[in-house]
């Protein structure tokens, strides 16, 4: 009896389809169709079939904004607060410290939410596509340039630069703003950069080349 119990309430749930509701209560109105525009376009690329479907995944991606929006406004109101108390020194650092640990405790627990929820309605290529989509595609603009200036990259080089851009993607995926955005890619495009140049590469001489090669083809960098 417990067995078709069981199979009954699976039967029951498992065309059931769970709405992800806006997390819009309480915010400017501008703000919130600013962020569901946003989000929306990278959505329309994923050319998702089913309405219901490409409409949580919208709120899904616009829920996301919205939490980190909130997470650093909280940041930098715990900041304020500090900062206009007075406290100097070792005080204030540790206060300040404090802060920044709950702001990456938050955005930890946020960042795997996020993947969790996608993939209840999307495969991986299209979480990866989200993911590509709210860091202005960097991961494939930046791997295939990489590619096309060293044409000579053997297979395990490829496969490790494509492993750190996808590793710098999920930092960027949680920065305050564009430019944080850019910096976390930065950051392990120089990472890249020390790899290559170990492995023997003149990266100057590498993109001297490129360059004309580009230039040649009639391609701008």
């Amino acid at each position: 009896m417990k067995f078709l119990y069981l199979v009954a309430l699976f039967v029951l749930f498992a065309g059931t389809t769970f709405a992800t509701e806006l997390d819009s209560l309480n915010r400017d109105p501008k703000y919130v169709e600013t962020i569901k525009g946003r989000s929306q376009k990278i959505v329309d690329k994923l050319k998702l079939k089913k309405a219901n479907v490409a409409l949580d995944v919208r709120n899904i991606i616009a829920n996301k904004y919205f939490l980190l929006n909130d997470i650093y406004e909280k940041r930098d109101a715990a900041v304020k607060k500090v900062k206009d108390s007075g406290v100097t020194g070792s005080q204030k650092n540790e206060a300040l410290a404090a802060i920044d640990h709950e702001k990456d405790a938050a955005l930890y627990r946020s960042h795997f939410a996020f993947a969790s929820d996608l993939s209840l309605l999307l495969n991986e290529k299209q979480i990866e596509e989200v993911k590509d989509g709210m860091t202005f595609g960097v991961v494939n603009v930046t791997y295939t340039a990489t590619l096309d200036m060293i044409p000579s990259l053997k297979a395990d080089e490829k496969k490790q630069i494509l492993a750190w851009l996808k590793e710098a993607r999920e930092f960027a995926m949680d920065a305050e703003n564009s430019n944080k955005k850019h910096e976390a890619f930065g950051k392990y495009k120089g990472r890249i950069n020390n790899y290559l140049s170990k492995r023997g590469y003149d990266l100057t001489k590498e993109r001297a080349e490129w360059e004309k090669r580009c230039k040649a083809k009639g391609i701008k960098l």
